[in-house]
């Protein structure tokens, strides 16, 4: 499906909107992941803003795609799309993390509506999207389930479970997103647990692979719209994405994984968000 270069903009500009977002969220709540949200603004942004059949005003809509959250750190950018996108006021990003907000450090069902899973634990979410899916299939629904992960998750053995019943199983209405920003929170991927060659073991568990550039929202869409086109297997999409994007003194650093900005770097932060912002437009 062809997607005109003014929505491509107009998405871009959002996903750089989600990004200040998140800064401001992290830094009033003095604690939180930083990285990876940042990297998955411009994912977010296409899901929410162009891949999703869904209601922001009936969240539990019965034939809305199901979106499952599995590296449930990386919270902050769900909650900024789905306010960008109408689920809830924009002055509720302000209580992250704080006792009693809808907007906790790892997504709670019970909490927000629009939130298909609880996720704390790594690995989870890709059982729960497996057993979304399956049940999915089983009734000939005709919505689809998302799940994403981190790179890091696949460690967890609970993952390589999940991928081999998807398989066996045939969900073609499935579809992960895997963050592939080579980080996790004591280092990068490759010196903590090696996944390269990552693709070929997914190919190897019986999935269909698309790699992509985790950034370009075109790319994003047109893998997204390439899954619906496979009949007997699920797929998933491994996303190159480049860890604090968006962020200079953030990017590609793994130390920021698990940490907020204090006061002075998040007003950098905004500070080159917001020229970034300009170029966008000004393009």
């Amino acid at each position: 499906m062809l997607v005109h270069d003014r929505k491509i903009k107009r998405l871009e500009k959002i996903a750089n909107t989600i990004r200040q977002d998140i800064i401001k969220m992290l830094v009033k709540a003095g604690s939180g992941h930083s990285a990876g949200p940042l990297d998955m603004a411009d994912v977010f942004t296409a899901l929410y803003f162009h891949v999703l059949h869904h209601r922001p005003k009936q969240p539990t809509w019965p034939e809305r795609d199901r979106l499952i959250l599995s590296c449930g750190h990386i919270c902050p950018v769900r909650y900024a799309a789905m306010c960008r996108a109408g689920y809830f006021p924009l002055k509720t990003l302000s209580t992250l993390r704080q006792l009693g907000s809808p907007l906790q450090g790892h997504p709670e069902l019970t909490k927000l509506p629009g939130i298909e899973n609880t996720s704390g634990p790594l690995a989870q979410g890709a059982s729960v999207s497996v057993g979304i899916a399956l049940a999915g299939k089983m009734d000939n629904a005709p919505w689809r389930v998302y799940g994403v992960l981190s790179d890091g998750e696949h460690d967890e053995g609970q993952v390589w479970e999940a991928a081999m019943f998807a398989a066996k199983n045939k969900l073609n209405n499935l579809t992960w997103v895997v963050d592939r920003n080579n980080i996790q929170i004591d280092g990068f991927t490759e010196d903590v647990m090696p996944l390269d060659a990552l693709e070929d073991k997914y190919r190897a568990f019986g999935w269909h692979v698309i790699e992509i550039d985790g950034h370009n929202i075109r790319e994003i869409i047109d893998a997204c719209e390439q899954t619906k086109r496979i009949y007997e297997k699920p797929t998933v999409i491994i996303a190159h994405t480049i860890p604090g994007r968006g962020v200079d003194f953030m990017e590609k650093k793994y130390e920021w994984h698990g940490i907020p900005p204090n006061a002075e770097q998040a007003h950098e932060a905004l500070c080159e968000l917001r020229t970034l912002r300009g170029k966008i437009i000004s393009e």
